[in-house]
Order: structure tokens, then C-alpha cells, then sequence
């Protein structure tokens, strides 16, 4: 076995804090989607099936080195939001703990030495920064526009998958 089982126990772990973020991504795409905003609800969507593969990355992981894989149960993801900030305000707050659990993972393949968990890893440290800018940006961009505003976070939305 080419994973400890601290480390496999964590990663199995995080496997469900994956799929967790999968499902309260649905739940956010719904939200905007229920409120006819088609590009918001297809951006978390998008976010959805990415944190699925987030967790089917690190199921292929444990599975590979040798590891016992066990998903834990994942909490059910909240259903509704009072408005589109709390919604982003959730996603943006999902991010920051997912980097500290990743963070977390990191150090435990440090503190043992295993330097293809690290390698492993690091690919999904980089990915985080990705996802909290995204986030931040979508959030200030809703902040400004407000909740009674959000045609133009969708028209921003078009013009930022130009560039």
C-alpha cells in the first residue's frame, strides 16, 4: 500500500467534501435557475460537475496507491437562499474551507513524507486560488450590481466568457 491510512482516511474524507460541494453547487444553480438566470445557474452547474470530478480525482487516487476506499455520508447541501449574495456568499465561503482541507491533506503528506500525495496535491492548491478568485469576482460583481440587478451580472457574464 502506497498511502498511509491517516492519509487515506483523510482523502476518503474529503471525497465526501467533494461530492458535498457538488451537491450545494446543484443547489445553487437551481437557485439562480428558478429565477430565470440562465447563465448564473449554468456557472453552477459547471461548478457542480468540476467538484465531482474534484472527488473522482481523489477516489482514483486512493484507489491507485492501494487505499481502502470508503465515502463517508455527505451532509445534505442547503436548499434555499434569501438572495443571489448568499448564495455567492456560500459558494465563496465552500472555497475557503475546501482550501483548508486541502491545505490539511497537504500537510499530513508532508509530515509523512509522501511525496506523490504531495505532487497529487499540489495540482489541487493551484486549483483552489482558481476558485476563490472566481468566486470573490462573481460576488463583488453581484454586490455592485445588486440583487435587484442581476440582468447585469448576466450580461457580465457574457462579456467576461469573451475574454
Amino acid at each position: 500500500m502506497m498511502i498511509s491510512e491517516k492519509l487515506n482516511q483523510a482523502m476518503n474524507e474529503q471525497i465526501g467534501n467533494e461530492f458535498g460541494a457538488s451537491m450545494q453547487y446543484l443547489a445553487i444553480a437551481a437557485f439562480f435557475g428558478a429565477r430565470h438566470m440562465s447563465l448564473l445557474s449554468k456557472l453552477f452547474f459547471e461548478q457542480a460537475e468540476e467538484e465531482k470530478e474534484h472527488a473522482m480525482k481523489f477516489v482514483h487516487y486512493v484507489l491507485e496507491t492501494g487505499g481502502e476506499l470508503r465515502i463517508p455520508q455527505i451532509k445534505a447541501p442547503k436548499p434555499t437562499f434569501e438572495s443571489a449574495t448568499e448564495a455567492v456568499e456560500a459558494a465563496l465561503n465552500w472555497e475557503l474551507e475546501v482550501t483548508r482541507q486541502i491545505n490539511n491533506l497537504m500537510d499530513i503528506a508532508v509530515s509523512e513524507k509522501d511525496y506523490l500525495a504531495r505532487g497529487m496535491l499540489q495540482w489541487f492548491v493551484e486549483e483552489q486560488l482558481e476558485e476563490i478568485n472566481k468566486m470573490e469576482r462573481l460576488l463583488s460583481v453581484i454586490r455592485r450590481a445588486g440583487d435587484n440587478n442581476l440582468l447585469m451580472v448576466e450580461a457580465y457574464l457574457i462579456h467576461a466568457g469573451e475574454d
